[in-house]
């Protein structure tokens, strides 16, 4: 008899078993969004050809990725921002570094060497008004977009040195591409890590 009545809880407890598994999981996944990483897609050309406008990042929480380095794609929020929407850029320059431009031959320089950035649309040319040489102010970074004569950045006094209190995070890897400016083509082959 006892067999028999296991038998007849057994549905009951896998239904339980399912739901608990599917609470925990949504769960994991709000927490795991809310702290550790969230998506957020790409608004504008700003960032081409590295990123294209409608792509979707993975973006980690600064302080679990160990803080922002030079390099670093990141998404910084302000309401002083321009539309007061998130903007994705590039870390070129971290608290203390000095950031100098030579518009005429379009290469930037931090700390007396410069960068090499294979990364770039085109050379910087475009002139902002911010004065250089520039030394990144402590707990800020220096941002700049990989399109450079058509981005605005840090090169803008309005926008400055940004403070990393004000990074969302560190875009890790690209889900899911939007379509090229140039071909009006989502080039699938660009998901991945950045």
């Amino acid at each position: 008899m006892s067999d028999k009545t296991e038998e007849t809880k057994a549905p009951g407890r896998g239904l339980y078993e399912w739901t608990q598994a599917l609470v925990c999981s949504v769960l994991a996944a709000v927490l795991l969004f809310a702290f550790a990483a969230r998506v957020v897609g790409v608004s504008g050309g700003s960032m081409r050809n590295t990123l294209q406008n409608g792509d979707l990042l993975l973006v980690v929480n600064g302080l679990l990725c160990g803080g922002y380095r030079q390099g670093d794609v990141v998404i910084a929020a302000k309401q002083s921002f321009e539309y007061g929407e998130p903007i994705v850029k590039r870390v070129i320059a971290t608290e203390g570094q000095t950031v100098d431009i030579d518009f005429d031959a379009g290469v930037v320089r931090v700390d007396g060497t410069a960068l090499t950035e294979p990364y770039i649309r085109e050379d910087t040319h475009l002139d902002l008004g911010t004065e250089y040489p520039f030394t990144v102010p402590e707990g800020c970074v220096f941002l700049m977009g990989d399109n450079r004569n058509g981005s605005r950045d840090s090169r803008a006094p309005e926008l400055g040195a940004v403070d990393t209190r004000c990074l969302i995070g560190r875009a890790v890897f690209l889900l899911l591409p939007g379509k090229t400016a140039d071909l009006d083509l989502r080039e699938w082959d660009r998901i991945g890590t950045l």
